[in-house]
């Protein structure tokens, strides 16, 4: 294991190495570093909290795994094909629920509670029965 010094530390030790133009030149803003670290954080765990509390109430929703992928909503048709990607990092909890139902996903009162038969598609819609006979 390698102990490394502290970040400051690091810095300083650049800056001495750097020629004096480039360490006079930028400042380093650290309280806006700082903020955006923060929200960044933010908004992941919004999206965290509807991943682990509110999935599991949509019908047809689900999440896959993936390490080292951006947060997003993949649409699939009925055949599995990707019809679009929603980038969900920077939304917060509540924009992702409607969202999600703005794209016509079942909500249901309960994470095992019965689908009506009328969403057993969605948010797709059912297929149109055809018949062979349909002229007749």
């Amino acid at each position: 294991m390698i102990l490394l010094p502290p970040l400051p530390l690091l810095l300083l030790l650049a800056a001495l190495a750097a020629p004096a133009t480039a360490a006079t030149t930028y400042r380093l803003d650290w309280n806006r570093l700082r903020g955006l670290t923060r929200a960044r954080l933010n908004r992941l765990k919004e999206v965290k909290a509807f991943i682990s509390q509110d999935i599991q109430f949509y019908y047809n929703l689900v999440m896959k795994h993936l390490p080292g992928a951006d947060l997003e909503l993949v649409r699939l048709g009925r055949r599995y094909e990707e019809l679009e990607r929603i980038p969900l990092s920077e939304m917060t909890r509540e924009e992702i629920n409607a969202l999600v139902q703005e794209l016509r996903f079942y909500r249901k009162a309960a994470p095992d509670a019965q689908v009506p038969p009328e969403y057993v598609w969605a948010p797709a819609r059912p297929p149109v029965e055809t018949s062979d006979h349909a002229d007749l």
